[in-house]
């Protein structure tokens, strides 16, 4: 419901956004499972897309980083490092420190180049060395990566982006010589509809998928302005208001990502994830996969170690939604009802 704030420093508060349940839970889903994929924000403008994404950083919490290193490597994660860090890591070099997980933005206007990165072909024929000048993916790596507008980017830059969020590593070939760093990030966009779609098969690249509204409630649309007026009036003793909220709400994500690996999820769920891509004409697996992940980051952040059908319930929406088969110019609403009967509820 919020309309991005004009000051660039400080964000209007994630924890007191109005409404829009279903596109903050998709969001959190994603920080707790980074595998489920990423999520598309789609609605009309002023509905809180882009403040809500770029609030995030607020409430994510800190992650450990090779010193020095352009990829942000995690020590933590030996396979995922880059050539350099596996290295120092064998020799007992690595020295890493705490640093805040950002939220690193993609600007409409980037090349393939800025977005991948560039290879130095004159220094590589000139020395033999291979010399690599980092793009936006480096940056992004154990990070948010968001695409404001991203039914605006070309397709092809786009498919890059989802084919590094898949793998976890970017590649990059010019003239025969070929590099790879590790580029493992959550991939949010936000898009308008009005301004155009995406292709279907890009829809399905996105693990969930949020369609946002306007609040039609008066009382709703009162407190959205109250609450922009407070913090338009001190944005500083507004931030500092919330900050007990905004550490509880990091504190919950941490709790979850640890406890996600405990979570269960019985033969019986299993069987209800398939029986509902099925019934729905899920085309493939992704859906089933990803449905199972986020089940289980569903439960985890409600703290508990075992996914029941009201997981499945939350998280069906947003898995599905984008992916029901519908024809040219065709508006087509995920059924609850039909869930809830598909799940016997």
């Amino acid at each position: 419901m919020l309309m991005p704030m004009a000051n660039e420093t400080i964000i209007f508060p994630f924890v007191r956004v109005v409404g829009q349940d279903k596109m903050k839970k998709g969001l959190l889903l994603n920080i707790v499972d980074p595998g489920i994929g990423g999520v598309l924000i789609k609605g009309e403008k002023g509905t809180a897309k882009s403040t809500s994404v770029r609030s995030l950083a607020q409430v994510l919490p800190p992650r450990l980083s090779v010193v020095g290193c352009p990829y942000h490597c995690d020590p933590r994660f030996p396979k995922r490092m880059c050539a350099d860090c596996r290295e120092k890591l064998a020799s007992d070099a690595i020295v890493a420190e705490e640093v805040p997980t950002s939220v690193v933005e993609l600007p409409l206007s980037a090349t393939e180049d800025r977005v991948s990165g560039t290879l130095d072909l004159e220094h590589v024929l000139k020395t033999g060395e291979k010399k690599f000048e980092p793009g936006v993916l480096a940056q992004a790596n154990g990070n948010i990566l968001y695409v404001d507008e991203v039914n605006l980017l070309d397709d092809h830059i786009i498919d890059l982006l989802l084919d590094s969020a898949a793998m976890g590593v970017n590649y990059i070939e010019r003239e025969g010589v070929s590099f790879s760093h590790p580029a493992k990030f959550v991939l949010v966009g936000s898009m308008n509809p009005e301004e155009g779609s995406l292709r279907p098969q890009l829809l399905d690249r996105f693990g969930l998928c949020v369609d946002v509204e306007g609040e039609k409630d008066v009382s709703v649309r009162m407190e959205v302005i109250r609450r922009r007026m407070q913090f338009d009036a001190d944005p500083e003793g507004y931030l500092a208001s919330c900050q007990g909220e905004t550490d509880s709400l990091r504190k919950k994500i941490e709790e979850a990502r640890a406890l996600l690996p405990k979570v269960v999820l019985s033969d019986k769920i299993l069987h209800d994830i398939v029986h509902v891509c099925i019934h729905f004409k899920m085309e493939g697996h992704r859906a089933d996969i990803t449905m199972m992940r986020a089940s289980k980051a569903n439960a985890a952040l409600e703290g508990r170690t075992e996914v029941t059908k009201e997981d499945l319930r939350t998280v069906a929406p947003l898995v599905l939604g984008h992916r029901l088969k519908k024809r040219a110019f065709e508006e087509v609403t995920f059924d609850m009802k039909e869930l809830d009967i598909c799940l016997g509820i």
